[in-house]
């Protein structure tokens, strides 16, 4: 470790002057500025002149979805040069700045406000009367039957039904992954578990309702009849799932590869953005398997007019449907026992099962259903590996996944306390509170395998400032959520100028050291060389370190922190 330290302080001596410029770090994409799109003729059912001024619409084939990521793609990338480098979408302090795909919130233990719901889009079934939610239309995709509503005051909902064999798991894992996404940055729909009496709907004449495959049927009362009937009851209440309207003119879901050419303000391939690659462990923690392009939705917000396809405006990015997480199973058992764990069509799966018969006992072939608890299907802690997980099939951003990116994901997760993963548990709803134990410590044990695997390799330091006019602080993540024994941090730290800095703790894992002052008040620029200073920190847990990049403006105006970084050891 001192090697290295020395090698780091002589890079840093060497480089200096260039490494980071004195300059505010990016904190904000100008992607949340609003654009102006071309007008073209768009004619509706309702106007046929109508000029829309928004990003086409994007429609998204699931057949074809999975068979260009399951085939041509991989056949593709095989016989082509595929470099993979870092995220592009990164700052100066190795984080992700605002954007319309992701906000930086701070992490709380607080129990309530998880979901992204606004209190005016919560629904009071108690206090409505019969016949005043009205089913307008049918469910037009996905496995799960449903309607959309439109309830006075409120807006309109989409409706989910449940299976009968994994009864209130689909509803609480909407409602729990919608609110982890919601939680660690994305933007995702407001979700809720509702119970109501059938006689508040109301069903209008002449709808269909459709799924992934198949043709479309009738939305007819004896429809709505099969799908109330395969919901879960509670005191003669139907328990359903509730997703808001996502605000906005829709324009189809967003693709993790490539950009949307229509908006001038994708100018990121969505494979580089450290949000989307990062994903792949926040879906891995839930067992989001369905992480693809189908389960997610772009929506133009205009600046004048809520819902209209005017312009100026800009393209926000959501996360839908996570009712396939916390074990969701498939009519397959076979494949059920797979997902997590291996593509359902998976070429390195079935070379090495070539290679060697098959004999070696893969993950999929301990799982086991847990008693008592079969609505979580094969979800447990023994079987997670985070490094190896897997969703459906391919996705191009997560395949892209580094290190650094797995880094900053688990940075993230790590605000999500004891506390916060039981107050997530109990937004399930759950009848049985077994179960709801269950999903808690399920939920924190595959937590615990991530922090353990992401943050003890490159350095768990964040949230990294300067305090006063020569304290250098930050947050020790690893120790602040106990992933190693408290007596194996020894935190050691040496400034570019050869000196060894002392290095206190306080209570909440704050990690801090005083820089001694290099450069006098005024005189030479502000990002002259002789101002800057660059400190390696160890904490004696992780293998890699911390590098912070400072100007030193004098006593009078103290430090500046230009940059962050993060060796790999």
């Amino acid at each position: 470790m001192r090697v290295l330290a020395l090698l780091t302080i002589g890079l840093l001596g060497c480089t200096s002057a260039a490494r980071f410029p004195l300059r505010e770090p990016m904190s904000r994409d100008a992607d949340l500025l609003a654009v102006a799109v071309p007008c073209r003729s768009q004619p509706t059912n309702k106007d046929p002149h109508h000029v829309s001024c928004a990003p086409r619409m994007y429609e998204s084939p699931i057949v074809w979805d999975g068979a260009d990521n399951i085939v041509f793609r991989p056949l593709s990338e095989a016989f082509a040069f595929q470099s993979s480098g870092e995220s592009v979408n990164v700052n100066s302090l190795d984080e992700v700045p605002d954007s319309s795909w992701f906000a930086n919130r701070p992490p709380s233990d607080q129990e309530t406000n998880l979901s992204a719901c606004d209190p005016a889009q919560l629904l009071d079934p108690q206090s409505a009367a019969d016949g005043t939610w009205v089913i307008d239309k049918g469910k037009s995709d996905g496995s799960s039957p449903g309607f959309r509503l439109t309830i006075p005051g409120k807006g309109k909902y989409m409706f989910k039904g449940e299976p009968t064999d994994q009864p209130e798991r689909p509803s609480a894992a909407s409602v729990v992954g919608a609110a982890v996404y919601h939680l660690a940055g994305y933007n995702t729909s407001c979700e809720q578990i509702v119970y109501f009496k059938p006689s508040l709907l109301k069903l209008l004449p002449g709808l269909r309702t459709g799924a992934n495959f198949g043709d479309d049927k009738a939305l007819d009362q004896k429809a709505l009849d099969k799908i109330l009937a395969d919901s879960p009851k509670r005191g003669g209440l139907v328990r359903m799932q509730a997703s808001a309207w996502i605000p906005g003119y829709l324009i189809g879901p967003f693709r993790y590869q490539g950009t949307r050419g229509d908006d001038p303000s994708d100018v990121v391939a969505h494979e580089d953005r450290r949000e989307l690659r990062g994903g792949r462990l926040l879906a891995a923690w839930i067992d989001h398997f369905d992480a693809r392009q189908q389960n997610s939705m772009d929506a133009w917000l205009a600046t004048q007019g809520k819902d209209g396809d005017t312009s100026p405006g800009h393209v926000v990015h959501y996360y839908l449907d996570t009712s396939d997480c916390l074990g969701s199973e498939w009519d397959w058992n076979e494949i059920s026992r797979r997902l997590g764990y291996s593509y359902i069509l998976d070429w390195g799966d079935i070379g090495a099962d070539f290679v060697t018969l098959g004999i070696p006992t893969r993950p999929w072939d301990r799982v086991k259903h847990v008693p008592g608890h079969h609505i979580f299907g094969y979800f447990d802690v023994a079987n997670f590996e985070p490094d190896k997980w897997k969703n459906e099939y391919p996705n191009p951003a997560f395949s892209r996944m580094t290190e650094r990116d797995g880094a900053w994901m688990a940075r993230i997760l790590a605000g999500f306390t004891p506390q916060r993963v039981e107050a997530l548990a109990k937004m399930a709803d759950f009848t049985d509170p077994g179960n709801t134990s269950y999903l808690a410590n399920v939920l924190e044990g595959r937590l615990e395998r991530i922090l353990d695997r992401y943050l003890t390799r490159l350095s768990p330091i964040a949230d990294v400032h300067v305090e006063g006019a020569d304290q250098l602080c930050g947050v020790d993540w690893a120790e602040k959520r106990g992933v190693r024994e408290a007596a194996r941090f020894r935190y050691s730290a040496q400034s570019s100028t050869g000196a060894e800095l002392a290095v206190s703790v306080r209570d909440g894992a704050v990690v801090c050291m005083t820089l001694p002052h290099v450069a006098r008040d005024g005189g030479s620029p502000d990002d002259a060389a002789e101002r800057y200073v660059g400190v390696v920190i160890h904490d004696g847990v992780a293998r890699g370190s911390l590098v912070a990049h400072l100007y030193d403006l004098g006593p009078a105006r103290g430090y500046r922190l230009a940059g962050l970084e993060r060796p790999e050891p």
